[in-house]
C-alpha cells in the first residue's frame, strides 16, 4: 500500500509544494513544529533513508540545500535545522526547520495546527525566495 506521501507526490492528497524534480517533492509540514517546517521526500517510496542508493542520498542534499536557503530567506531564524527521524511515515523524509534554537527540533512538542490562509502565505513567502 502506498504511503501517504506517494499519494501526496500524485496529486492523490492536496499539499502545499514548495518545488519538485524527477526525483524529490518538498511540501510545507501542515501540522509543523514551527512555521515553515517543511518536508522533503524522495519520489521513490523507501522506508529508511539509507537504504536509497548514493547518488538520491547525495542529490537529496542538494535539493533540500536550495530549499533551506530560501526558508532562512523567507522566514525569521537562526538557520534552518534539518533532522531525518522516519518514524511517522514508512516512506524515508527530511525535515527542514527554522529554528531559533535547538528546542525547535524537538519532535515530542505539540504541533502547531495552521490554518489554510497561513500555510498558503508561508508557501508563498518561501516560494518567492526560490
Amino acid at each position: 500500500m502506498a504511503s501517504i506521501f506517494t499519494k501526496i507526490i500524485a496529486g492523490e492528497i492536496p499539499s502545499y509544494k514548495i518545488a519538485e524534480d524527477e526525483h524529490f517533492y518538498a511540501f510545507l509540514d501542515i501540522f509543523p513544529l514551527v512555521m515553515g517546517h517543511v518536508l522533503v521526500v524522495p519520489k521513490k517510496e523507501v522506508d529508511r533513508m539509507f537504504d536509497h542508493e548514493n547518488d538520491i542520498l547525495s542529490k537529496w542534499l542538494v535539493f533540500a540545500k536550495t530549499i533551506a536557503k530560501a526558508i532562512e530567506r523567507a522566514i525569521p531564524c537562526q538557520r534552518c535545522g534539518m533532522s531525518v527521524i522516519g518514524l511517522e511515515v514508512p516512506h524515508a523524509h527530511m525535515h527542514l526547520i527554522p529554528i531559533q534554537s535547538a528546542d525547535d527540533l524537538n519532535f515530542t512538542r505539540a504541533k502547531l495546527s495552521p490554518g489554510a490562509d497561513e500555510l498558503k502565505a508561508i508557501q508563498e513567502a518561501i516560494l518567492q525566495q526560490l
